[in-house]
């Protein structure tokens, strides 16, 4: 740096810059994070559907659905 720069103005400018960089990095990390989260949050809304239907599909009685109700893949 300049020779004529007070060493305690360099060591804020140092300080600030590397502020800087820690902030954009905690930025992104928390940009990431809150992507990871709303998957996670579509995900978790996913099953819970398939769950509704899969309980809906054994009339609410908790055992497996009636096997003569369904159509076998081959008809």
């Amino acid at each position: 740096m300049n020779t004529g720069t007070d060493p305690r103005i360099e060591t804020l400018e140092f300080k600030c810059a590397f502020l800087e960089r820690s902030i954009q990095e905690l930025s992104d990390v928390l940009a990431r994070q809150q992507q990871e989260l709303e998957q996670a949050r579509a995900r978790i809304e996913d099953l819970a559907r398939q769950l509704a239907a899969l309980d809906a599909a054994m009339d609410g009685t908790g055992g497996p659905p009636d096997p003569r109700a369904e159509v076998p893949p081959h008809y």
